[in-house]
Order: C-alpha cells, then sequence, then structure tokens
C-alpha cells in the first residue's frame, strides 16, 4: 500500500495557513484536482469491471436456478457468505492467492455483487403475472422464447434496480481495494485522510461517481421499459 500512497502525495503544501491547518482549502482544491484523475479513473474501471462481470455470472445462475428450482437454496447460502466477510477481511484472504493488484480487488468486488442481483434477477423472474406466460404458451412460444420474449423484459425494472443497488454498493467498497494494492480514490482518500480539503475531494468524487453510474443504469432502463412510463 505504500507504493500507493507515494502516488498521491499531499504533504507536498504550500504556504497558507489554510492548508498548515488541516483545513477545508477551496484554492488548494482548485489547484490540486488533477492529483485525483487517475485514482477517479481506476475506481471508475474497478467499478465498472466488477459489476460486468457479476452482473454475467449472477445472471446466468438465476437463468440456471430459474429452471431448476432446487439450485435457488444452494447458490442463495453462498453468495449470501460472500457477501457477509467484511470486505478488508476479503482482501487479506486473497493476498496469498492471487497478490496485490487489480485481479485481488476484482475478485473480492465481484463476490459481492452475486447475492444482489441474483435475488433481483430471482425476484423479477418470480414477480411475472402467470396469465403472461399462459398468453405466451397460447402464442405457440417455446420455453427458450417464452423466458427471452416474456419473462425477462417483465423482470427488466426488478433486474435494473439490483444492477444499481450493486453499482452504489461496489463504488463505496471499491475505496477499500488499495488494500488490495488496486488503488482508486481509496488511495487517494487514505494518502493524507487528516486533510480536510483532500477528504472533501476524494470522498466527493466517490458520491459522485455513484451518482453518475445510478442515473446512467436509471436511464438505460427508462429506455428499455418504455411501458412502465406509459401505465404511470
Amino acid at each position: 500500500m505504500i507504493e500507493l500512497l507515494a502516488q498521491l502525495r499531499i504533504h507536498n503544501r504550500t504556504a497558507p495557513s489554510c492548508v498548515d491547518d488541516n483545513g477545508f482549502c477551496p484554492s488548494w482544491i482548485v489547484h490540486n484536482l488533477n492529483r485525483y484523475e487517475t485514482p477517479l479513473w481506476q475506481h471508475v474501471k474497478l467499478t465498472v469491471l466488477a459489476v460486468a462481470i457479476g452482473f454475467v455470472i449472477a445472471f446466468c445462475l438465476a437463468l440456471m436456478a430459474h429452471r431448476r428450482r432446487w439450485l435457488v437454496p444452494p447458490i442463495t447460502q453462498v453468495t449470501g457468505i460472500l457477501y457477509t466477510i467484511p470486505s478488508v477481511a476479503m482482501f487479506f484472504l486473497l493476498l496469498p492467492l492471487t497478490g496485490r493488484g487489480t485481479e485481488t480487488a476484482l475478485i473480492a468486488l465481484v463476490a459481492y455483487t452475486l447475492l444482489i442481483i441474483f435475488r433481483n434477477v430471482m425476484t423479477g423472474l418470480e414477480g411475472v403475472p402467470a396469465e403472461a406466460r399462459d398468453a405466451g404458451r397460447g402464442m405457440g412460444l417455446t420455453e427458450n422464447q417464452l423466458l427471452w420474449k416474456v419473462e425477462l423484459p417483465l423482470a427488466l425494472p426488478e433486474i435494473m434496480a439490483g444492477l444499481r443497488i450493486a453499482i452504489t454498493t461496489t463504488v463505496g467498497l471499491a475505496a477499500l481495494a488499495v488494500y488490495a494494492g488496486a488503488g482508486g480514490l481509496g488511495g487517494a482518500l487514505f494518502a493524507d485522510i487528516n486533510f480536510r480539503s483532500n477528504v472533501a475531494v476524494a470522498g466527493g468524487l466517490c458520491v459522485l461517481l455513484a451518482i453518475v453510474l445510478d442515473l446512467v443504469v436509471l436511464g438505460v432502463q427508462r429506455a428499455l421499459t418504455p411501458w412502465t412510463r406509459a401505465a404511470r
């Protein structure tokens, strides 16, 4: 972690008393925003990759469990156990196996997305009205066609809601990826956690990133489910 913290040396400060007193210094923030560009992009990469990989895995598991109901309890239990492991402990448990770096951080972050996405996909599929399935079968749709043309479209709002929760959760957890040697805004934050200006910028960027990604997913959801707007 030492080399990561060295990437963002906040201690090289100038003379103003606000900085010397570890206060909130708008002028310092304006002149030092470029320090956070690399950590921000590292954070975006960690978040997007972890959620994308987790979504693919959890979505496939949910489709299998939707057809084979006996798979629901074991999948829920395993993903639930992974979700309850403290994040810092997860990083340190993986370090001897995968070493320091992005790979270790991604494995841990992906593990935390599985339960959230799996549950929401299952909830969405289970919430499809029985009459919609009956209508599909009456039109001669096969089980696969019924899944992709009827069930999944109707389950999209719940699925996208789970994706939004997973994204905002991952943005927060990715701040701890510094313990795995993956950088991100956590590295910037812990580089000088006693300096209020640094904490405000690094923490503020985490919050802003979560809001932006959430709005992007919400926009995609509205584009894919126009009938929900029509119903309202």
